[in-house]
């Protein structure tokens, strides 16, 4: 009787663990089906359509300020060429870290810096986002096929096209196209 008993209990024991050992399994595979979907469609978003990036120092001053949060997003110019005037975020070889600058010269243009001005084919360009004169000159150079010429607003502080040359249109990740942080600043980017 004693052994009926044991090998009951032995039983109910290896069923328990059993399933326990069936739900641990379920829940795993539960949260596999939530959480793979949710990274699949993340990485998607992340390579093709929009990316989270900082503002990291005060070349893009007074309108974009250093550790401010903006979403790029990478369809536009899967679509059409930068337009001048465009906020764009690039890679450079040199550096792991983007670059926010504006876009100045298309190809084609012949840009210039000189006496506080930039200059495209032979006319001052007009920049009403800017509260300084462009400091230092740039010789004049015609932009190439699928490059363009890139300043900071910030002339003074930025490191740009005056420094590295015109950019590929491969090197830019994208448009500038939201800022959410800070919260008082929520909104799009426009200048």
């Amino acid at each position: 009787m004693d052994e009926q008993v044991e090998h009951r209990e032995d039983s109910e024991t290896t069923q328990s663990q059993s399933r326990g050992g069936l739900k641990i399994i379920s829940w795993l595979r539960e949260i596999a089906e939530s959480i793979l979907p949710a990274l699949a469609i993340v990485l998607v978003v992340n390579v093709f359509l929009a990316q989270a990036t900082r503002v990291e120092g005060q070349s893009m001053e007074p309108n974009l300020h250093n550790n401010e949060r903006l979403i790029i997003e990478k369809i536009s110019y899967r679509l059409r060429e930068p337009q001048r005037g465009d906020v764009v975020v690039i890679k450079r070889p040199s550096s792991s870290e983007p670059l926010i600058k504006r876009v100045i010269g298309l190809p084609g243009d012949r840009v210039e810096v000189r006496d506080g001005k930039v200059y495209i084919n032979g006319h001052a360009y007009e920049e009403p986002y800017l509260d300084q004169e462009t400091w230092g000159s740039y010789a004049l150079e015609t932009v190439p096929e699928e490059h363009v010429f890139l300043l900071g607003d910030n002339r003074r502080a930025s490191n740009d096209s005056r420094s590295f040359g015109v950019v590929p249109f491969d090197d830019i990740i994208g448009r500038a196209w939201l800022r959410y942080w800070p919260l008082e600043e929520l909104g799009p980017i426009r200048f």
